[in-house]
């Protein structure tokens, strides 16, 4: 973050001392432009500048044979880093129709626009017709086409007169009438420099940001680790294994009939999704509740503050404490607990163990871990003082790594923006 701030420091300096000698001017090409631009620059419709080249491969046809094939899976979206590691021809590949690229130029991802696919290859090669090769004209350079194509506002045109809605695609004589800015192309070589400097140092910072992130979320296993025994370890004095039956009362859970009455009652009734969006331990909500008449008719078990709630069906695993009375779908597990065990202690232990769980599951149409099992699940259990203690180290630590987390995610969220605003300033002159 530090080289790009330096960076744009430089750059935005350089750009007043110019804008001292030569003030910018409002110019237009005729075709509509009005914003300010700076002098030399102009306003033009994409399609002056360059055309589709829809130069068609048949499938198993020699070319089809001979050439590497490039999809809209092969290029990374909004960097348009190409991701295929060898590209070697491969009979697999593309067995349809394709489109014919070489170095000369700009594929544009016309297939769900707003991934923002624009790629520049290095090589001859063939297509997807889900991307478009463009060749520049004379009066633009093909890495300015790209960033001018990667821009927010080319992606918004290109929203706007798509086709189709689950498949959106841009209609590409649509995008040819979007009006662009257009500097010399000296000017346009200099900003196309800038920026690809620009571009990596936002790369760098993106990998290390994701990394960071990624060092976040490994943390909470680690501190389990850290305190539940592993296999081949020594039990600790005082530990002992205990069956979850033994320390817990274990309860199914029941989902009712549709009809109006038994829902909407203000009763919270949790489901495995539910639990796999909760944000921290305690469960206060769920996207649905029940009636007080759903609980009576179909027997529904109402389970109090300090259960442990677990998903046992597909996706096994996703853990919460209820912080209020509240009752479960089948998809769900709840474990009360009893004098023996800490409610805090318990959702630690099966956090830990929940390789152990997914293990464990079973079934025809999805796996589910049963009642049964739950019961006779083993876990280790020390006295009930060294169980508050190991919660209470264990919630600071998972507090501190939701913190560690939140901010991880905003780093990465504003690394991640800089692109667009770093393409803003380029076509506005202010680099």
């Amino acid at each position: 973050m530090m080289e790009i701030t330096k960076m744009e420091t430089t750059k935005t300096q350089r750009h007043k001392e110019e804008s001292e000698k030569e003030p910018a001017t409002s110019m237009s090409s005729g075709v509509g432009g009005s914003k300010p631009l700076p002098t030399g620059w102009r306003w033009v419709k994409l399609g002056e500048v360059c055309v589709q080249d829809r130069t068609i491969v048949e499938a198993r046809s020699p070319d089809a044979a001979n050439l590497p094939y490039l999809g809209l899976e092969d290029v990374e979206s909004q960097t348009g880093r190409i991701l295929k590691t060898s590209l070697q021809p491969d009979e697999g590949d593309g067995v349809s129709t394709t489109f014919r690229f070489t170095p000369e130029h700009v594929l544009y991802g016309k297939l769900r626009p707003y991934l923002n696919k624009v790629a520049l290859p290095d090589i001859t090669g063939r297509c997807t017709t889900e991307m478009i090769p463009l060749r520049c004209g004379l009066q633009i350079c093909r890495e300015f086409l790209a960033l001018i194509l990667r821009r927010p506002e080319t992606v918004q045109h290109a929203m706007q007169g798509k086709t189709g809605s689950r498949m959106p695609r841009a209609d590409m004589d649509q995008l040819l009438q979007l009006e662009i800015p257009l500097p010399p192309l000296s000017e346009q070589r200099r900003i196309a420099g800038i920026l690809k400097e620009q571009m990596a140092a936002v790369e760098r910072a993106r990998a290390a940001a994701r990394a960071r992130l990624e060092a976040v979320k490994a943390l909470p296993a680690a501190f389990l680790r850290q305190v539940f025994p592993q296999p081949a370890q020594p039990f600790p004095t005082g530990w002992r294994w205990v069956r979850l039956g033994e320390v817990s009362k274990v309860y199914n859970g029941t989902t009712p009939t549709s009809e109006a009455a038994y829902w909407n009652g203000g009763i919270v009734w949790v489901t495995p999704t539910d639990l796999g969006k909760l944000n921290g331990i305690h469960i206060l909500s769920s996207a649905r509740s029940v009636s007080p008449l759903a609980v009576a008719s179909f027997n529904l078990s109402l389970v109090p503050p300090g259960t442990v709630v677990l998903s046992s069906r597909a996706p096994i695993g996703h853990l919460g404490i209820a912080s209020v009375e509240l009752c479960t779908n089948q998809g769900c597990k709840s474990f009360v607990p009893s004098d023996e065990i800490d409610s805090f202690f318990l959702y630690f232990t099966l956090k830990s163990s929940v390789a152990d769980l997914q293990r464990l599951g079973s079934g025809a149409t999805f796996a589910e871990v049963s009642k049964s099992q739950c019961e006779n699940f083993e876990i280790p259990l020390p006295p009930l003082s060294e169980q508050k203690r190991i919660a209470g180290i264990l919630r600071q630590q998972m507090e501190a790594v939701e913190r560690a987390r939140a901010a991880a995610e905003a780093e990465l969220e504003a690394i991640e923006a800089l692109p667009a605003a770093l393409l803003r300033r380029a076509f506005s002159g202010a680099i």
